[in-house]
């Protein structure tokens, strides 16, 4: 299914990834590492402060290499004494080899290559629903922008629609379906809108409005925040089949 919705470009989704990381940085310094997160409830706070270090770093080998090593286990990831400026410098070295390398320059990605602003993208909005995990468990304020959480969205579906996305998630084989429809309409101004058609081959994806057999409504962060299970689906606007939203939530979460 063919789509053409704009990505953000490489100086926005720089920005947003130091921005989201030092958000990170300071949501997790007061609160409790050793307490289970309640929206990542198997991980417990240092293990998500060194997830995020390590995939920065592992993101970045990927980047200056062009080859990609096996995915690195959370759980062996130690944040180190100085772990503020630990993160913080890995997010701002990410950034620094994407624009060495060229945003454009192919690199290994889990299927194919593709160009290293891809993995610019992936470590921003991983950062940024990760922000939200530790801004949740600390209770204090986060705020998504409505541009940044869309285009989260987007690589959400974009990823599930690709083939190797039943290898890596085996749960999203679950997903295939014969035709049913749902719709996520943004409230923001200018927002956009995406049709999800779950065919017997996998997830296909279009931007655009319309009916479907199950729409959601709401802003763009709080979207993004359901569709990735960190807030509950009443805290946007849903009609239809609600059991189709359900079903589709047990199965799409990264």
């Amino acid at each position: 299914m063919e789509h053409t919705m704009d990505h953000l470009d490489t100086d926005r989704l720089a920005t947003a990834l130091v921005e989201q990381t030092d958000a990170f940085v300071r949501a997790v310094a007061d609160a409790d590492w050793d307490a289970h997160l309640p929206t990542c409830p198997e991980w417990r706070l240092r293990v998500l402060v060194g997830h995020i270090g390590q995939e920065h770093r592992w993101i970045t080998s990927i980047v200056w290499n062009r080859q990609a090593d096996g995915i690195p286990d959370p759980h062996d990831a130690t944040p180190p004494a100085d772990w503020q400026q630990w993160l913080r410098r890995g997010a701002e070295d990410l950034v620094g080899a994407v624009r060495a390398t060229g945003p454009d320059t192919p690199v290994r990605t889990f299927d194919e290559p593709r160009p290293a602003k891809f993995w610019l993208r992936r470590a921003t909005h991983d950062t940024t629903v990760h922000r939200v995990d530790a801004a949740l468990h600390a209770g204090v304020p986060y705020d998504i922008a409505p541009d940044l959480a869309a285009d989260a969205i987007t690589e959400l579906l974009e990823f599930l629609a690709l083939p190797v996305a039943e290898a890596l998630r085996p749960a999203v084989t679950k997903l295939r379906g014969d035709g049913e429809t749902m719709r996520i309409t943004t409230t923001d101004a200018d927002g956009p809108a995406w049709l999800v058609i779950r065919t017997p081959d996998g997830v296909r994806w279009q931007p655009g409005r319309g009916p479907a057999d199950v729409e959601l409504t709401g802003s763009a962060q709080d979207l993004l925040l359901v569709l990735t299970r960190r807030l509950e689906p009443t805290r946007v606007a849903v009609h239809g089949e609600s059991a189709l939203l359900a079903h589709w939530l047990e199965h799409a979460s990264l």
